[in-house]
């Protein structure tokens, strides 16, 4: 078993991923530290009677109204109660966990005040794979989300372990722990800060980083079916454009495309291809590099503190601030622009999509069907790349825009940054389709090419990759089955495929059998 993740000072946006993916999770001592001392700090301004918002004050347009000492563990039981309004199905097993880690990470920075005994508690959940059911709507910032980890913490709401649902006390009790009761502003810092559009935004980095490289396989694929200029990619004249996103797409597109027979005969039939195929360089480059920015976004998300208030000082000279950092404005804005990237790369794909079934252009069987009339072949798959394609378009409308007002005008201005990031991995889930649909159609297209001018070294494996999970097609089965197989393969051993695009004949049927196992 891979060594848990260790966190330190801050996690970075890769550390969330590999833990929603299952690793372990733990924390230095010098985080310990940090989170007692803030403790410390948060009991001393009890003791002083010194005013702190959700600590001796009521919460959003209920700021001011001063609660007595006896009042204050009542007041985080029922933050927990009162704001589990969550709707819909609950989050997956990978979302679960990146929050769960980011809220961790926010706490560890030491301004919380949150108990150990809370973050411990949270740590075992987490690393049981002990999950909190977490409806994934409801929820205009980070609210709802959060406090269905709470009401675990106090023995309430459910838990998922190893697909069985069972009650937030049972799952507690298996752990060999017992609901916590919840002292001064710890309800209101479970449910505070960004960590659940900060979970979330990881995730959506990571599986744009993987589908990004896939999606190179795939244009690769596409091109040396369809492709006629000749050294379309070449280095020289790519370098002119500054963009180090293009400069990694045109090295990746020339190393799936080295030493390509079929490439060779068709180079110069045509001046020019189709800006679906000539200009991959240029829109996945795009990608990329709106990707790199959005990044930087997630780590300093990750890097910063983003509960309110935030305690600070000693426990001599306790102090707290009432800011604004659980406002998450940053991150909405990020993963509106995440959407968006996604949104194109599935666009350009389903473009290319249609260029290999098209018998207008393909130079191809139309559809890539067997038989005249008889079989559609890829007729309607096509359809279905369009379809979400077009769905995508939709959901890349801005989120961080709706605004909205909360709280009797407490809490006016609303930057959406959860709802944001979770139409961004609504896009990237379909994006992972259309690029199955793009595979399956290049190797349906490879199959059916007249001469036999061999591949490209990497695109043949890659091609004998696909084909150990699905067959030729001849309108014998399903095509969403297929499709599923494909989405798998391409979920799966994010290592595999850049291993595969590296790799030199010699190791070839290894790695071929690493991507499929």
């Amino acid at each position: 078993m891979a060594e848990a993740v260790v966190l330190d000072t801050a996690l970075t946006w890769q550390e969330i991923a590999v833990v929603a993916e299952g690793r372990g999770l733990a924390l230095s001592p010098g985080a310990w530290h940090r989170i007692a001392k803030a403790r410390a700090i948060v009991e001393a301004l009890v003791e002083r009677e010194i005013r702190g918002y959700g600590i001796n004050t009521g919460v959003g347009a209920l700021c001011d109204v001063i609660i007595s000492r006896e009042n204050q563990q009542a007041l985080s039981h029922n933050i927990i109660l009162s704001h589990n309004c969550g709707v819909g199905q609950p989050l997956g097993r990978a979302e679960t966990r990146a929050v769960m880690a980011a809220q961790i990470a926010n706490f560890a920075h030491g301004y919380s005040g949150i108990s150990v005994e809370v973050v411990e508690t949270l740590l075992a959940l987490l690393n049981a794979d002990m999950l909190p059911v977490i409806p994934s709507k409801g929820s205009v910032g980070y609210l709802t989300h959060a406090a269905a980890i709470g009401l675990v913490l106090i023995g309430d709401g459910e838990c998922i372990h190893a697909g069985q649902r069972l009650a937030g006390g049972e799952a507690l009790a298996r752990l060999g722990r017992q609901p916590l009761v919840l002292r001064a502003k710890e309800g209101l810092s479970l449910v505070n800060g960004t960590p659940c559009a900060t979970g979330l935004a990881a995730l959506a980095v990571s599986r744009l980083s993987h589908l990004a490289e896939w999606a190179d396989a795939a244009a690769a694929m596409t091109y040396e079916n369809l492709g006629a200029q000749s050294d379309p990619f070449a280095e020289m004249p790519l370098a002119l454009r500054r963009s180090e996103g293009l400069q990694q797409v045109g090295r990746n597109l020339r190393q799936w495309l080295e030493g390509s027979a079929l490439l060779e005969q068709s180079a110069g039939s045509r001046t020019q291809d189709p800006l679906s195929l000539r200009a991959v360089p240029q829109v996945h480059g795009a990608v990329r590099d709106s990707l790199a920015q959005v990044a930087e976004v997630v780590d300093r998300e990750l890097a910063s503190v983003t509960d309110n208030p935030v305690v600070a000082g000693s426990s001599d000279a306790p102090e707290v601030h009432s800011q604004a950092h659980a406002v998450g404005a940053a991150l909405g804005l990020a993963m509106d622009s995440l959407g968006t990237a996604a949104a194109e790369l599935a666009a350009i794909s389903e473009r290319r999509i249609d260029r290999l079934v098209n018998p207008l252009v393909s130079g191809l069987p139309a559809f890539l069907a067997t038989g005249s009339g008889v079989c559609s072949g890829f007729m309607i798959i096509q359809y279905t790349a369009a379809a979400l394609a077009a769905d995508n378009r939709r959901l890349a409308a801005p989120a961080s825009l709706d605004g909205g007002i909360t709280s009797a005008l407490q809490e006016d201005i609303l930057t959406h940054a959860t709802p944001a990031a979770d139409k961004a991995l609504a896009i990237l889930d379909n994006l992972q389709t259309i690029l199955a649909i793009e595979v399956m159609s290049a190797v349906q297209a490879y199959d059916q090419q007249a001469g036999s001018a061999a591949k490209a070294f990497r695109t043949g494996c890659l091609y004998d990759v696909v084909r150990q999970s699905v067959p030729f097609y001849r309108d014998d089965r399903p095509l969403n089955g297929d499709v599923a197989k494909i989405r798998a393969l391409i979920g799966s051993n994010r290592d595999a495929l850049h291993a595969l695009q590296k790799t030199i004949p010699e190791v070839a049927e290894q790695v071929a059998l690493a991507v499929n196992s």
